[in-house]
């Protein structure tokens, strides 16, 4: 390896959807005897997955799989509504862990429905969000992922509506979201966009540095969208090499000059140490930094109130006022250390 520098996209990992999510199930296996079980994978991300299955989480794809009475999560990616209600009628405890900004991508559906529009939905196939999101009302519902696909669309007769996946890159959203104007003139479209505020600062994090890299590594899972994208965005920007890796491991040993890293909102900061660890840079580390974030999505309601039940137990215990209540620390601790201290 015989690499100058590494320049570090800012913001980069986990984003503030992905925080919750790992810190809920974390709460689920301190409070439950295993095993605990979470429907789909609770994020996008190999590594994260399997230290929660060391912890005894199983992760299943039919809410059918979770023996009656035992406690279940729900992914941050989402649920159809049939789920969520099987999960209810069966399982012991269920803490939904959607993702606040999914969760607004689903009440735009249910209300655009409910006043009679066609709903163009910009997802990718088979994706778990945009399978949740179609499943809110899916007799008004058309995926689409390319123009081709907006130009195979039929003529509506009553009002459209454009929604989004949150987890799509800019260049992917605004080339289809164009064509679907264009087809539509009168369409409505949120006055906010569906777009994860998150993925587009990542994106533009790694538009920033692109064009000064010999070459940049995209932290993140094969099978996370905005990893994906990060790639995708890399490649396009010109880079003469774009390597996404899942660990260190990966990373390929004859890298040189100046190389950029970045992860995917799904990918642990932990890792993006041990990517610059191998890269070894001679002049060190320069973050390039565009934005600060603070977003901070609380535990979903019902698992607020087991944490402070939880929490007023232990006090009682040991008597006298707790020093910070645990939903405080909840709120200051990373997500990546909460994992790393389970046992």
């Amino acid at each position: 390896m015989d690499v100058d520098r590494v320049l570090l996209a800012a913001p980069r990992g986990f984003c503030a959807g992905v925080e919750m999510a790992i810190k809920a199930l974390s709460w689920m296996v301190r409070a439950f005897e295993p095993p605990v079980y979470c429907y789909h994978e609770i994020v996008h991300n190999q590594r994260v997955v399997d230290r929660f299955r060391e912890l005894g989480v199983v992760f299943v794809d039919d809410i059918a799989e979770v023996p009656a009475g035992r406690p279940v999560m729900l992914s941050a990616h989402g649920s159809a509504p049939e789920v969520v209600d099987a999960a209810v009628e069966s399982c012991g405890y269920v803490v939904d862990a959607v993702c606040p900004l999914v969760t607004k991508v689903h009440h735009e559906v249910k209300v655009r429905a409910a006043k009679g529009y066609q709903i163009v939905y910009v997802g990718h196939d088979g994706h778990e969000e945009a399978v949740g999101t179609m499943a809110v009302a899916p007799d008004v519902m058309h995926r689409v992922e390319s123009t081709d696909e907006v130009a195979g669309l039929p003529h509506f007769d009553g009002p459209v509506a454009l929604l989004a996946q949150t987890t799509l890159s800019h260049r992917d959203w605004a080339d289809v979201a164009d064509a679907t104007r264009e087809r539509f003139p009168e369409m409505w479209m949120p006055g906010r966009s569906d777009l994860c505020f998150a993925t587009t600062n990542r994106q533009s994090a790694l538009m920033e540095l692109a064009t000064h890299c010999d070459a940049i590594v995209v932290v993140g899972s094969a099978n996370s969208s905005n990893t994906l994208a990060l790639e995708k965005l890399a490649n396009e920007a010109g880079c003469a090499r774009v390597f996404r890796v899942n660990d260190a491991a990966e990373v390929p040993g004859d890298l040189t000059g100046t190389v950029g890293v970045t992860a995917g909102a799904s990918a642990p900061e932990e890792l993006v140490a041990a990517v610059i660890t191998r890269l070894d840079p001679r002049e060190g580390v320069t973050e390039v930094r565009i934005t600060e974030e603070d977003e901070y999505f609380p535990p979903p309601r019902n698992l607020r109130d087991l944490i402070a039940a939880l929490d007023g137990f232990a006090t009682a215990m040991v008597g006298g006022p707790a020093p910070m209540s645990a939903l405080t620390e909840d709120r200051h601790q990373p997500a990546s250390d909460v994992l790393g201290h389970l046992r």
